[in-house]
């Protein structure tokens, strides 16, 4: 089996979702030997946001490409491989203003494609991608997940949502939220995010 751990802080060792992503990989490791895992680290090295360049390959043949497009079609190829090859992906998601980190957004971008891991037919839209598991480390300063601002999140809706175009139904969340509201609440959510991860990674977890 072949783990892709996705990271998208660009708060190294300060950052919450890089803590959780960590933890969950080391637990998959454990109660599975032998598991590959490929890392990705889009703070480090963020894919370009869909541009022209990026876009022209999705438009025009292959001999037609400049060599700064045929740079941008390599990159989504290795991302759409990465993505394609693997059997879990571990997404650290932290909030951003509601949603998600613009890089995290500019992999999905990349691995949104037509005929790779979607496709379109008379009846609507088909995934291409089912059979993983996504689990998202969830991370955000305030309360999100219940209450008044449950309205304003757009990131934990989002990554099921597009996860789920792609035929992804398994989607499953480990969740830390008031991480901004004081030191202790913090503590309080990140031990029971990292206390909850087996209970996620066990085959009849359901998502959040």
């Amino acid at each position: 089996m072949t783990l892709l751990h996705i990271d998208s802080s660009p708060l190294a060792d300060a950052s919450a979702s890089r803590q959780l992503t960590a933890a969950i990989v080391a637990a998959a490791q454990a109660a599975r030997p032998g598991l590959t895992v490929v890392h990705r680290d889009l703070a480090a090295t963020p894919p370009a946001h869909l541009g022209a360049d990026a876009l022209a390959p999705r438009m025009l043949p292959a001999d037609q490409l400049t060599p700064a497009q045929q740079a941008e079609l390599a990159l989504t190829e290795e991302l759409l491989r990465e993505f394609l090859a693997a059997d879990i992906v571990v997404v650290g998601a932290p909030m951003y203003n509601f949603s998600i980190p613009s890089q995290l957004k500019a992999w999905i971008d990349r691995i949104a494609a037509a005929g790779r891991t979607f496709k379109y037919t008379e009846n609507g839209p088909v995934g291409l991608a089912g059979g993983k598991t996504v689990i998202v480390a969830s991370t955000r300063g305030g309360l999100y997940s219940e209450g008044p601002a449950a309205a304003m999140d757009h990131q934990e809706a989002y990554l099921k949502t597009v996860f789920g175009f792609l035929g992804i139904t398994d989607v499953r969340f480990v969740r830390a939220e008031r991480l901004s509201m004081g030191a202790e609440p913090r503590s309080q959510a990140m031990d029971a995010a990292l206390a909850g991860i087996s209970a996620v990674l066990s085959h009849d977890a359901a998502a959040a």
